[in-house]
């Protein structure tokens, strides 16, 4: 374990200063999203209208966008949040779910990645390998099998689009240009529910916010949400009572129980 790498330190100072995150995000989990960001004590916000995108976004002291349930429209009101929060200063996190399905996702992860600064691109292995074009396809919105060296993969977008890259999975991947790190929390459990991948996000952009080490916020963020998924795993009878312990445990975590359980690896 890094010894710069103090999650639960990351996390009293979510509690702290309880960031606005401003989401444009996919409407099939944008609840789940709001309320992962509320149980930390952090401030969420769903604010898509292309009218409003900016202003709200002036207010926010981080920028969550994801493609899940994207529209034309839409991708124009992220550019325009995304181009207030790069003027601004304050980190923008794109989650590329479900590039590699679709041209048309294709095609607007790689507009939005051109138009506007991204700091973090979260996906997983097939969306990830994707946007860095890899020849990959994604089965909807989950991932398909990829037969890559995903550290590699993270490492050489992080250093071409010059920002920290997260690969979500069975184990979590995330490279800035010099470090790569390795986090082994979570349960299997959390791919039984629809919209894990999306609360991972909402939760790197709310680290993000307090923190200007990208990458260091990401890890922060994936071992709070793993170690409390292991957490509700140990007492939940079935998916609907995990995900109601899950947010019960992000709630209730503690120094000790976040010290015992993280594991992170740095290659």
């Amino acid at each position: 374990m890094d010894p710069t790498l103090e999650v639960f330190s990351l996390l009293a100072k979510v509690k702290a200063e309880k960031p606005l995150v401003h989401h444009l995000t996919n409407w099939v989990t944008i609840y789940d999203c709001a309320n992962v960001v509320k149980v930390l004590g952090a401030s969420p916000v769903m604010a898509h209208a292309p009218e409003e995108a900016a202003d709200m976004a002036r207010l926010a002291q981080a920028l969550v966008l994801n493609i899940g349930t994207l529209t034309g429209p839409m991708v124009e009101a992220m550019k325009e949040a995304a181009r207030t929060a790069n003027s601004k200063g304050i980190p923008v996190v794109l989650d590329v779910c479900g590039a590699g399905a679709t041209p048309f996702r294709d095609q607007k992860s790689q507009e939005l990645l051109e138009a506007v600064r991204i700091d973090i691109i979260k996906g997983n292995a097939s969306e990830v390998a994707r946007v860095s074009g890899e020849t990959v396809h994604t089965r909807g919105v989950d991932a398909s099998e990829v037969s890559l060296d995903l550290a590699q993969v993270a490492r050489s977008l992080a250093r071409a689009r010059r920002a920290t890259v997260v690969i979500t999975g069975e184990a979590d991947i995330v490279a800035d240009a010099d470090r790569l790190f390795v986090v082994k929390n979570g349960d299997p459990m959390l791919t039984r529910l629809v919209g894990t991948g999306c609360m991972a996000t909402s939760l790197i952009g709310t680290f993000a916010a307090v923190s200007p080490d990208l990458a260091r916020a990401a890890v922060a963020a994936l071992v709070t949400f793993g170690v409390a998924a292991e957490e509700a795993a140990l007492s939940a009878a079935g998916p609907a009572t995990f995900k109601e312990k899950l947010f019960d445990c992000l709630y209730n975590l503690d120094e000790t129980t976040i010290r015992r359980r993280q594991r992170v690896e740095k290659e």
